[in-house]
């Protein structure tokens, strides 16, 4: 079958089955495309609590779908490949992060909504890219915090709150490979050029940054600013969106270190393709299975960020 073909088949299943298809931004432009709806984790999460579909297909990664099935428990929800993990969130066990939480007792959990179920369920609140620091600052001044799993997010934090924030040592293997060197030659060749990246980058990548936002804030600075050529240090699934609204504009990856590629892609995002997508609506296959204790406990901090992000407009 072409993929037309398999899209074609997709839009009768998804009448056929009230089903809805979420996908994140790093995903290929042609899921993007064919996607009910596209965000990053907090929009994606919002899209899942809302819909009135039966079935939830997660174009992203699986916490995302933990997340979906959490939020929406009566809702059947599938990843197309179960492998489609997340380095991030394996950079985070439970067992060594209860360890971590009794050996620092008395702090607010504040987790990344990168991570799996298991460590949601471990969590006081969520948060992601978007509201970490709005989240972390509507806490009272005096509390002291825990924040997993990304240390780069969270000492991009820290520099910007006096709060006490003690930080687990986890990374992203996208975020943390882009290469301040090669940003560095591609400013000599683009003088005139933004350099935009995300706050899961390195310190010295940071550094050099024009701006540094979530997802969706790096996607709506090129939509505002007058200028024309963006550097971009993030997964470049983004790219598909930020040229759709500014067909003008010029958008260079930023190539890993040890490389002069601009290959920075998530290898878990791109396993999922139309064609997976169209088999797991098909056979209704690859369901997220989580225990209802598990679930419950989970979602506390979910909704507990996103009663925060609606209360505070984020």
């Amino acid at each position: 079958m072409e993929i037309s073909d398999y899209i074609f088949e997709i839009n009768k299943l998804r009448s056929k089955k009230n089903a809805v298809i979420l996908a994140h931004y790093y995903q290929t432009g042609d899921i993007q495309d064919i996607a009910d709806h596209i965000g990053d984790s907090l929009e994606l999460a919002r899209r899942a609590r809302m819909t009135d579909a039966q079935i939830i297909v997660l174009a992203g990664v699986k916490f995302m779908a933990e997340t979906a099935k959490i939020l929406s428990p009566q809702k059947k929800v599938l990843i197309p490949d179960t492998e489609a993990g997340c380095s991030l969130a394996d950079s985070c066990k439970p067992e060594e992060f209860k360890k971590f939480i009794n050996d620092n007792p008395g702090r607010t959990v504040v987790t990344y909504v990168n991570t799996t179920a298991e460590i949601k369920a471990l969590s006081d609140i969520i948060c992601t890219s978007s509201n970490a620091l709005k989240i972390i600052e509507s806490l009272p001044p005096g509390e002291k915090i825990i924040f997993a799993p990304d240390r780069n997010l969270g000492n991009y934090i820290k520099s910007k709150t006096t709060r006490d924030i003690i930080v687990w040592e986890g990374t992203c293997h996208v975020h943390e490979a882009f290469s301040l060197e090669g940003i560095i030659k591609l400013k000599e060749e683009f003088q005139s050029a933004k350099i935009i990246v995300h706050p899961e980058c390195e310190l010295p990548v940071r550094m050099v940054a024009d701006f540094i936002g979530s997802t969706s804030a790096l996607l709506n600075y090129t939509k505002q600013s007058s200028e024309k050529v963006f550097i971009v240090a993030t997964e470049p699934g983004i790219f598909h969106q930020m040229i759709k609204f500014n067909p003008d504009k010029k958008f260079i990856p930023v190539p890993p270190k040890d490389s002069t590629c601009a290959c920075s892609e998530c290898n878990f995002m791109k396993l999922i393709t139309i064609k997976k997508i169209y088999e797991s609506l098909r056979d209704e296959k690859f369901e997220i299975i989580l225990e209802e204790e598990l679930m419950e406990k989970a979602a506390k901090p979910l909704v507990r960020m996103m009663e925060i992000s609606e209360k505070l407009n984020i």
